[in-house]
């Protein structure tokens, strides 16, 4: 996600300098033996909305709306900080890559005549079909 030095590229729109994030390491639960209890391998990384310069109003405004004025994501899958510190970023990018996209509306659209009679034939094959498990009534 880093692909140029310094910066992180969420989106086509959105590229964010690295400076703008703050990280956080601390011991991380899980495997890793006696090499756990030493490292501080699980990393937090946090990006602030509200003070961001990188971001546009209608950018800020739709991830604050989401987010509020922070958002943070925490690695700790793996034994090393390095790996987990590109898991925080690659976990981050996609969250805020996430929160920017917009769906266009779904418009209600009225089924086919085709399709009704489809489904209307298939009612009637699934009706027959039950009637001919019942018992035959009495002459």
């Amino acid at each position: 996600m880093a692909d140029e030095p310094g910066r992180l590229r969420v989106s086509s729109t959105l590229v964010l300098p690295l400076a703008e994030l703050s990280w956080r390491f601390s011991r991380s639960g899980g495997p890793g033996g006696q090499h756990a209890n030493t490292s501080d391998t699980r990393a937090e990384v946090r990006f602030d909305i509200a003070g961001s310069p990188s971001l546009g109003p209608r950018q800020r405004a739709r991830l604050q709306e989401r987010f509020g004025d922070e958002v943070w994501v925490v690695a700790s899958d793996e034994r090393s900080q390095a790996r987990n510190r590109d898991l925080a970023l690659e976990r981050l990018a996609d969250r805020l890559a996430e929160a920017l996209r917009v769906s266009t509306p779904r418009r209600a659209t009225k089924p086919s005549r085709a399709s009704d009679r489809r489904r209307l034939e298939a009612k009637r094959r699934q009706s027959n079909r039950k009637a001919d498990r019942r018992r035959p009534a009495p002459d």
